[in-house]
């Protein structure tokens, strides 16, 4: 982690399985199946490809009986794969039901996750919350509760808008609606607590859809408890729009020392792979100096010098390969993930770049002599030429990294 990263908001420890989350613990990423969960087979592939693209928790969704069945066989078979990632079950409307009819799929699970606003009405939502909460302690489970802005307990939010309205000085009604998210929330986790939940088994969130009412709504959240939350922009969008909004709100709460775990919801292209939401949140952290995931490709934009796609398909090529080799080079070359290289396209920053990355390669722009001199350690050690550089290129990084991150390497 870099020395310029935010301090850390402290909050209890939370333990799901075997991953820990606050108390000054990594920011840990988690995402989400979109598969049927009563399929077992390709949810359980699913949930492998999101462990593998780096999800250290992963959620699935438990809507009806077969769904909730499955749980322990989905369990089962990622086991058997050496993918032990914690799985998460979301609850809505009828899952104390499903729970009760089903509780070797609490036993399965990792972590509930509750959302206050539709687990029933009136007496109802108390012995429903209550069932649900019961069974979190029966197996020891800590407990999300996670409060939508689409879902917002409308009890609360009507009682604290009349409320209001009866005020001296009334507020805006947004400002009352961000007031009953918190409210939501915290009143819950007080609840969970007088059912017999510890305050080490619960985390928190408050998702909403637009960058500042999420800023806002985490800020006074965090002003008020001491619970982990879990951060994320509910409904971010596709493509750019999502990874830019979840971008926005994140940072800046993140850059406060808020949040303890994060999700970047994007919505897949078709056919797109759900991963990429696991490393646009990895690129997140990265960039804020909160985690190292993956080693990081410095990279030109281009200019007027640089005609040639050929340090373009050179920059892509090499962050492909090296977010390709990480599965294996994590287990293997301790440390990697801090590596730094460069692949510049021009004379103009190209060498220094280069020398201030671990490995830089400063490829000829136009007019410039056809050579590229390539930098290890901040030293010049050989220039490459011809149709292969990108093959030699790689084979250096690829010996770079054997030789100094190898266990037991003399430093």
């Amino acid at each position: 982690m870099s020395s310029a990263a935010p301090p850390r908001r402290l909050t209890r420890l939370v333990k799901v399985g075997g991953v820990a989350i606050g108390y000054g613990m990594p920011v840990v990423v988690q995402s989400m199946t979109n598969t049927d969960t009563a399929d077992v087979a390709a949810t359980a592939r699913q949930v492998r490809e999101l462990y593998e693209a780096g999800s250290e928790l992963v959620r699935v969704t438990v809507n009806t009986l077969e769904a909730a069945r499955a749980v322990p066989f989905i369990r089962e078979t990622l086991s058997r794969q050496g993918a032990e990632v914690p799985l998460i079950g979301d609850f809505h409307f009828n899952g104390h039901k499903l729970l009760s009819q089903a509780p070797e799929c609490a036993e399965a699970l990792a972590k509930l996750r509750i959302n206050p606003g539709n687990v029933g009405r009136g007496e109802k939502r108390d012995e429903q919350f209550a069932t649900l909460i019961e069974i979190a302690c029966r197996y020891d489970k800590p407990v999300r509760i996670g409060v939508n802005w689409g879902s917002l307990d409308q009890e609360l939010a009507v009682r604290m808008m009349d409320e209001n309205a009866q005020a001296a000085a009334p507020e805006d009604a947004d400002v009352v609606m961000k007031r009953a998210m918190v409210a939501s929330a915290l009143q819950s986790a007080q609840r969970a607590q007088k059912l017999g939940l510890g305050p080490d088994r619960i985390v928190l969130s408050c998702k909403m859809s637009r960058v500042q009412d999420l800023i806002a709504v985490y800020r006074d959240l965090a002003a008020q408890c001491d619970y982990p939350l879990h951060l994320g922009l509910t409904e971010a969008g596709m493509g750019t729009k999502g990874i830019v909004a979840s971008t926005a709100a994140l940072a800046v709460l993140l850059q406060q020392g808020i949040g303890d775990t994060i999700r970047v919801s994007l919505t897949p292209e078709p056919g797109g792979a759900r991963a990429r939401e696991v490393v646009v949140a990895q690129e997140i952290l990265q960039a804020m100096g909160l985690r190292a995931f993956t080693p990081q490709v410095t990279a030109c934009p281009g200019c007027g010098r640089t005609t040639s796609t050929v340090f373009q398909e050179l920059a892509r090529d090499i962050q492909t390969y090296l977010r390709e080799q990480m599965p294996h080079w994590r287990k293997h070359y301790p440390g990697v993930e801090n590596l730094r290289v460069a692949v510049m396209g021009c004379v103009v920053n190209g060498p220094g770049e280069s020398k201030h990355a671990d490995i830089g390669i400063s490829l000829p722009g136009s007019g410039e002599t056809p050579v590229a001199p390539v930098f290890v350690d901040g030293q010049k050690t050989v220039t490459l030429k011809g149709r292969d550089i990108a093959r030699e290129f790689q084979a250096i990084v690829e010996n770079y990294v054997k030789s100094k991150y190898a266990p037991g390497r003399v430093a």
